[in-house]
């Protein structure tokens, strides 16, 4: 498992940045907004990550993930104190504990165990698990802001109809670094 935490940390970055992206395309009518009574908008689906990572990545070796303290379903409630600034501002702590932890870790930690609503895991499964929540999150929040940013929207990774000039360009970076193709 050498090199794990390494390149799990590069996925994390990685999808932040998507959700960072999109959420940067969104004027506050849109980054508040819901496409219908039983979704959530980008605000409350950003909310609820932040809740999520400081309750499971703050004392992530020593304490249970769910802490005490956290108000899931509060989470995905708007109250008079949610502005795009407080969201997005515990937006930022939360993902800063994620790294923070990810850089204290190393993969000889991977065994060890630690609880998650009174659950045991290896570090590795709770990690691979947060991974694939914020993955799942990202993806609404990108989708969302697709949605109502119309035609507007620039892709974020590569646009439609341009797969064969990125792999050509990608290709050239390996040959480049004498990586093949």
């Amino acid at each position: 498992m050498k090199g794990y935490i390494a390149a799990t940390t590069h996925e994390f970055r990685t999808y932040k940045s998507l959700a960072d992206r999109a959420m940067a395309v969104l004027d506050d009518a849109a980054f508040f907004a819901t496409p219908g009574p039983e979704t959530n908008s980008v605000a409350i689906t950003a909310k609820h990550i932040a809740g999520n990572l400081h309750s499971r990545w703050t004392d992530f070796l020593t304490t249970d993930g769910e802490k005490p303290d956290r108000n899931r379903d509060g989470e995905f409630e708007l109250s008079g104190g949610d502005t795009r600034a407080s969201i997005m501002q515990a937006w930022e702590s939360g993902w800063a504990k994620v790294f923070a932890t990810l850089d204290a870790l190393d993969d000889d930690d991977l065994g060890r165990t630690v609880q998650v609503r009174w659950e045991s895991h290896t570090v590795l499964a709770a990690v691979q698990r947060q991974l694939g929540h914020a993955a799942y999150h990202a993806g609404q929040i990108v989708q969302l802001a697709r949605h109502f940013a119309g035609a507007a929207w620039q892709p974020l990774t590569i646009p439609r109809g341009a797969s064969e000039a990125y792999n050509e360009k990608a290709r050239e970076r390996a040959r480049a670094r004498g990586d093949g193709a």
